[in-house]
């Protein structure tokens, strides 16, 4: 693991420095190759997924497999970060003294990161593309599930770097999936200038326990959506029904519904006769089991549980105060959202919810950096140092100063 820092390290200087159009040159070469590749990266995901299918849940296997379509996508997000601004060197403050001081400050690369993640190969493919364009150099490490989709997506990566004239080392996958590696990764102290975790929140629990390098914690997603009395049905179950089954094994998909009490008994069966055809399971509080058709009684652990399924948690509130409580008590600070007609509420909701991202009348599932126009992103950051929300190009950049004297002393 040493060895992999110091060549990560070294890697990091020479990417720092390299020009826009050499790092754009390795990302759009990368994007060209995995499309051209698909049916390579698709047999060796296929491994993966054959392997991986006796043992895991649907939504486990949902987020490991690959399809021509995500291919596509992965690639249309490498062309993407290549064809957004180059963050590095921004000048973001200049000022002049009276005595002549020029003082400038500048956004620079974090340097080295470190991502650890579970199921998604395209996470490699997004990681790497947003570390090269803001010039870091990554280490990844994926799970052992993935390890054949993800060996085959950083090859492709490593040889369009090289073509470009970038080190390949800008880009090193761990190939040890033990939790040794794992560990090894957290305690890199001196190479990781920074380490992203990626996944569950078993995971991210034992990463923000363990790790003696710095780490920004993401994904961990508990969303939330209250339903107001004023709220439009049709707008309301539409927006439910996105939150819920357009992707329920991601962090930003919906996971608990509160309903004002005013409106629930109209709204409830609409929401149930709408997501029963597509599979959802309610689990629902005692006043929301009486309006529902079918539903299992919630216990106190479903309240607060990412369940990155077809499942979802329902509870009947009596105002807006009890639902902002609710969201406060167990969500996990990611996305939460309010439908409703009453603009004073909708502002209290989203001031009031300590969330990195809070909706209006909108699903949760634009909790995404290609969705904010950021391009591909490498995590949603629920804490608050030094970013939060989407992790995209300029979130990846620290600060420097360069001061510029004529003589000057102090």
């Amino acid at each position: 693991m040493i060895e992999i820092g110091k060549k990560a390290k070294e890697a990091s200087v020479s990417l720092a420095l390299a020009d826009t159009e050499k790092k754009n040159r390795a990302l759009l070469l990368a994007a060209d190759t995995l499309e051209r590749e698909t049916e390579y990266l698709l047999r060796e995901n296929g491994e993966d997924v054959r392997t991986a299918s006796s043992t895991l849940s649907s939504a486990f296997i949902d987020r490991l497999t690959l399809t021509p379509a995500r291919i596509r996508s992965m690639a249309d997000g490498l062309r993407q970060v290549a064809s957004l601004p180059d963050p590095v060197g921004r000048i973001l403050r200049d000022t002049s003294r009276a005595d002549g001081l020029r003082i400038v400050k500048k956004a620079v690369p974090l340097g080295v990161i470190g991502v650890i993640f579970e199921a998604r190969p395209n996470v490699s493919a997004d990681s790497a593309a947003l570390c090269i364009k803001s010039g870091n150099a990554v280490i990844l490490r994926g799970g052992k599930e993935a390890i054949r989709s993800n060996t085959a997506a950083v090859s492709i990566l490593r040889s369009a770097l090289s073509k470009a004239g970038l080190p390949e080392d800008c880009v090193q996958l761990i190939q040890d999936t033990t939790r040794k590696s794992a560990s090894d990764l957290m305690h890199l102290d001196g190479y990781i200038d920074v380490l992203i975790p990626r996944g569950g929140p078993g995971l991210i629990n034992a990463v923000k326990k363990e790790a003696t390098v710095p780490v920004i914690e993401t994904g961990a997603g508990t969303c939330h959506t209250y339903i107001a009395p004023s709220a439009d049905p049709d707008m309301a179950v539409k927006i439910v029904h996105n939150a819920k089954t357009n992707r329920p094994s991601v962090c930003n998909a919906l996971e608990c519904l509160l309903v004002h009490r005013d409106i629930a008994g109209s709204i409830l069966p609409l929401i149930e006769e709408k997501l029963t055809p597509e599979g959802v399971i309610f689990r629902a509080d005692t006043e929301a089991a009486t309006i529902l058709k079918k539903a299992e009684p919630a216990e106190e652990s479903d309240w607060g549980k990412e369940y990155d399924d077809l499942i979802l948690a329902v509870k009947v509130v009596s105002s807006l105060d009890e639902a902002i409580g609710h969201i406060g008590r167990f969500g996990t600070h990611h996305s939460d959202a309010i439908i409703t007609e009453v603009p004073e509420e909708a502002e209290r909701f989203m001031n009031e919810v300590d969330s990195a991202a809070v909706y209006w009348n909108a699903s949760t599932r634009f909790t995404d950096g290609g969705e904010f126009g950021m391009g591909a992103e490498i995590g949603i950051s629920t804490q608050k140092l030094h970013a939060r929300g989407p992790l995209g190009l300029e979130q990846l950049c620290s600060e420097k100063y360069y001061i510029y004297g004529k003589g000057n002393i102090r």
